[in-house]
């Protein structure tokens, strides 16, 4: 372990970081060691007191975790309560990285191998090594948010023991897990957001279709000199899951043109900073292969299957439609920084088996409380397999609402109605 005493100031917050070591891969640990990145926050008036502990399950795949920079949302509830335990998930953050230039390096089947190591069974194994060996074994309680709500699942299926609690927000996967069910209710989602869009901006609807057929008319280069086409261009609807998606559309596509059909240099600019996956290049990577459990087979592109049954997504239509947490293989030829993912990526997808993640029957015997927020117009985690998996599980509890959007967890409240969820039913295992 390194670093053991890297401690530090935020206003309102008290910072703790370090490092440990785990294998790269937990079933062969001959095959080498990564390392982990740990960041331990708490309030500075409590940082000698002894905290229950929560560990944070952040959303992606892929996605490191929160760098706050006050107190704010759960982060403000959570430290009233607890010593928050951050650990950026393998190949994240300041986790050793992974990225498309050490994927380049090898064939698609070792690539695909490779990426198999970064999957939620071996991120709960990762995140067994810290709390056994930097929290010396006590139990913690969970909060996930979207993805986060998968690895709660695996957590519960593989070490249940270790948990206090499990609070999840707008993640819990279908049980089982298919990726094909999840794209056939999903894309009527984004449909209905669209419409909801345009609805709310009708002078955009005419503003889209002008750039659509810019766009089609002849090569736009992009900032990074990546090609901007249509169908990137429609992959923009993934932020009408959030709140504020629709004004960030709407303020985007404003200011497009320059003069005629010349698209301005901050419209290209914005475009590229949300589509360019430099924040998170493993989000699409892995986005179809979460889905993997067991002997289901394979994902096999899902989502463009799904696409290519539905001509009412297609780039000529107008209204132009958008599309939104869907990873499509032309991702991994247009975008730069997703190219050299592309052959590992293309094995990945043809996977026959995977290793295993969710345990049914150990999931219904569950005794760890969990309380889950349910968002009715989730776009990305369709409520009503959220709420089917939920009936599944031992000690559960759903709260349904429309008032907030897939980022709901950035309200303190959501994570305080949680808290009284499990409070009411008997408080947290210690």
């Amino acid at each position: 372990m390194k670093d053991p005493k890297a401690e530090y100031q935020l206003p309102g917050i008290w910072v703790r970081e370090r490092h440990t070591t785990v294998p790269l891969d937990w079933w062969r640990p001959e095959a080498g060691t990564i390392e982990v990145f740990v960041r331990e926050l708490v309030d500075p008036d409590k940082r000698g007191d002894d905290l229950p502990l929560l560990t944070y399950l952040q959303g992606g795949p892929g996605g490191a975790n929160p760098r706050p920079l006050e107190p704010g949302g759960w982060i403000e509830e959570a430290l009233q309560h607890y010593r928050i335990v951050l650990v950026d998930q393998r190949g994240t953050g300041r986790s050793t990285p992974l990225d498309a230039q050490i994927l380049a390096a090898m064939d698609a089947e070792t690539g695909a191998d490779h990426l198999a190591r970064f999957r939620a069974d071996s991120i709960v194994r990762d995140l067994e090594h810290v709390r056994t060996h930097v929290y010396e074994g006590r139990k913690w309680a969970t909060l996930a948010q979207s993805y986060g709500g998968w690895l709660t699942l695996a957590y519960l299926s593989h070490a249940p023991e270790a948990l206090a609690a499990a609070y999840v927000c707008g993640g819990i996967p279908g049980n089982p897990m298919s990726a094909d069910e999840v794209y056939r209710r999903t894309f009527d989602r984004v449909a209905a957001k669209t419409a909801e869009y345009y609805r709310r901006y009708p002078h955009d609807v005419e503003t889209v279709a002008r750039i659509a057929d810019r766009l089609a008319a002849e090569p736009v280069l992009l900032p990074d000199g990546d090609v901007l086409t249509v169908r990137r261009f429609q992959s923009l609807g993934i932020d009408f899951g959030m709140k504020p998606g629709f004004e960030r559309m709407h303020w985007l596509v404003e200011d497009a043109f320059v003069t005629g059909d010349r698209l301005s240099e901050g419209f290209l600019a914005g475009v590229l900073a949300r589509t360019s996956s430099a924040g998170n290049p493993l989000f699409w990577t892995l986005q179809e292969s979460i889905y993997g459990d067991g002997p289901n087979g394979p994902t096999a592109w899902a989502a463009q299957r799904e696409r290519d049954r539905r001509p009412e997504f297609g780039e000529t239509v107008r209204p132009l439609p958008f599309t939104g947490e869907m990873a499509f293989p032309w991702m991994f030829e247009e975008v730069r920084l997703l190219r050299g993912f592309g052959p590992a990526v293309h094995a990945l997808a043809a996977r026959e088996a995977w290793s295993p993640i969710l345990d049914p029957e150990r999931l219904a015997a569950n005794e760890v409380p969990v309380a889950a927020a349910v968002y009715f117009d989730d776009m990305f985690v369709d409520s009503g397999l959220q709420l089917d998996t939920l009936r599944g599980i031992g000690g559960a509890q759903a709260w349904v609402t429309n008032e907030y959007e897939h980022d709901g967890i950035g309200a303190e409240r959501v994570f305080a109605r949680l808290r009284e969820l499990v409070r009411d039913r008997g408080g947290e295992r210690r």
